[in-house]
């Protein structure tokens, strides 16, 4: 975080990632604070749920004897490992965070309801904006999907789950959320009150990799390019720019 802080502390961005993860994708999270990764991980593991702690330098008051050892010794003894244990003792870690972007075996979003829902309508709804979402990022990763799976869970906290296989790998946002509507039909039941939805997409497969099923819907090529002009107007004028979702106030309502 250095040099990207300006007037705020490390303490103020750490509640604001808190709150902000809380309001908008309805978990919590235990927050690290540290001069290096190392003591931020571990500070991290602290108490739980939903805590932030700091783990500076002097801060630390333990493993004192290891800390105080000869290096030279621990190294004799263990190699590289001896010096990296005895600078992990002393809070002393120079490695890099690193982002390396590995391709995703999965891809899911789910929402915490404001409010419990039963009716089926606007299950829908959601769970074709959800859909929305994640067929969105799997065209950016140039991946298809094999299966769909559908998550809900009640407001007495009883989760259910169906999943589907696809006929064929596609990306489609309509016909993944053929397949997403069906597994909801399946599961719903007008006695049980939603408090959350989410939807996945299993069993990736990179787009260069797939061979023509005989399945093949003759349409999709035509649905493909209304996801690629959708795709385009999302990039260029923001991602809520454009949306097949009838009822739009459920996006807004539900911060989908």
């Amino acid at each position: 975080m250095t040099g990207y802080l300006g007037e705020e502390t490390l303490l103020d961005k750490a509640k604001e990632i808190n709150k902000r993860v809380k309001e908008e994708l309805g978990f919590t999270v235990n927050i690290g604070v540290a001069n290096n990764k190392l003591l931020a991980k571990m500070a991290s593991d602290f108490t739980k749920p939903d805590r932030i702690h700091t783990l500076f330098k002097e801060e630390i008051k333990t493993i004192g004897d290891l800390a105080h050892f000869d290096r030279n010794i621990l190294i004799k003894k263990f190699g590289k490992q001896g010096n990296m244990i005895w600078e992990y003792a002393n809070g002393i870690d120079d490695s890099e965070i690193k982002y390396i972007p590995e391709q995703p075996k999965c891809i899911g979003n789910e929402i915490t309801l404001p409010k419990d829902i039963c009716k089926i309508q606007e299950l829908e709804e959601i769970l074709l904006a959800l859909t929305e979402q994640v067929t969105y990022r799997l065209r950016r990763h140039k991946l298809l999907a094999n299966s769909v799976s559908v998550q809900l869970k009640t407001n007495g906290f009883i989760s259910t789950s169906h999943q589907g296989k696809l006929d064929f790998a596609t990306s489609n946002t309509q016909l993944i959320y053929k397949k997403a509507k069906h597994l909801l039909k399946e599961m719903h039941n007008e006695e049980n009150f939603i408090r959350l939805i989410g939807v996945r997409v299993d069993n990736l497969v990179n787009t260069e990799e797939v061979q023509l099923s005989l399945f093949y819907d003759k349409n999709e090529e035509k649905m493909g390019k209304i996801d690629s002009i959708m795709d385009k107007l999302k990039d260029k004028y923001g991602y809520n720019s454009i949306t097949l979702a009838r009822k739009n106030e459920h996006r807004k309502l539900y911060k989908i």
